[in-house]
């Protein structure tokens, strides 16, 4: 049987712990063929990012339909993107194609890091209403709701919010909000899911946490689970990255 085809679209980590690197092992980890098509170039390592350059955009829309000349993924995944015309190069080229989309919507690095200016907009704007899910942590749905999320109603409030720009599913993941255990939501525009589940001291492995998450729902998505099955599956496997 061929392997599952899944592409990532972000950027490049040297330290290999998040980014292309760290989708790409996840895919591989899990039995799929992953590809992939570079964003941006950073400077960084486990602590954080120095700084990057995206690539040009018409560099980067070539990297994608080039790859789609060829093989057509089964889900495609997209992480940090560079600049606000990148994230536009990359939803032109989705439109209208019938690929199922994980959009991790990458603002501020781990260490707190902005990564590059409009990010926000460019991605409520034009990948949310493509996205299969969005997959934000508290700190990022706040910032893409300009909210301060910090409880459970929080998170139900801003999950609305992102609902109402497009996407099939909000993921909401809770890890970076105080308490003994963490809260997880999803939400389709219908009813919550909430999950808690303990939380898991990660120390210095929390570096390429949200991108492993989100490249092993990608590839649970493209193997037929429904949204549901796919994120619980996820959170078994993404604390073993």
């Amino acid at each position: 049987m061929e392997p599952l085809v899944l592409l990532t679209i972000a950027g490049s980590d040297p330290s290999g712990g998040a980014g292309i690197q760290q989708d790409l092992r996840v895919f591989a980890q899990l039995g799929c063929h992953g590809m992939a098509a570079i964003a941006a170039l950073t400077i960084q390592n486990t602590t954080g990012v120095k700084g990057f350059v995206s690539v040009e955009p018409q560099f980067l829309r070539e990297q994608v339909e080039f790859l789609f000349q060829d093989v057509m993924p089964q889900v495609v995944k997209t992480g940090m993107l560079g600049s606000v015309e990148n994230v536009e190069v990359v939803a032109q080229c989705l439109q209208g194609r019938d690929i199922p989309l994980v959009v991790d919507p990458v603002l501020v690095a781990t260490s707190g890091d902005p990564l590059f200016e409009g990010a926000k907009g460019a991605f409520l704007e034009y990948l949310f209403p493509l996205a299969t899910v969005v997959t934000p942590n508290a700190h990022e749905a706040g910032a893409l709701t300009g909210m301060e999320v910090k409880t459970l109603e929080d998170m139900k409030e801003a999950a609305r919010r992102l609902k109402a720009r497009g996407p099939q599913w909000v993921l909401i993941k809770g890890g970076d909000l105080e308490g003994k255990e963490v809260v997880d939501l999803l939400y389709d525009g219908e009813g919550f899911h909430h999950f808690a589940h303990p939380r898991v001291s990660l120390s210095d492995k929390s570096h390429g946490t949200g991108c492993a998450f989100a490249s092993t729902l990608a590839v649970f998505l493209a193997r037929g689970l429904d949204m549901i099955q796919a994120y619980r599956e996820s959170l078994k496997l993404v604390e073993l990255y």
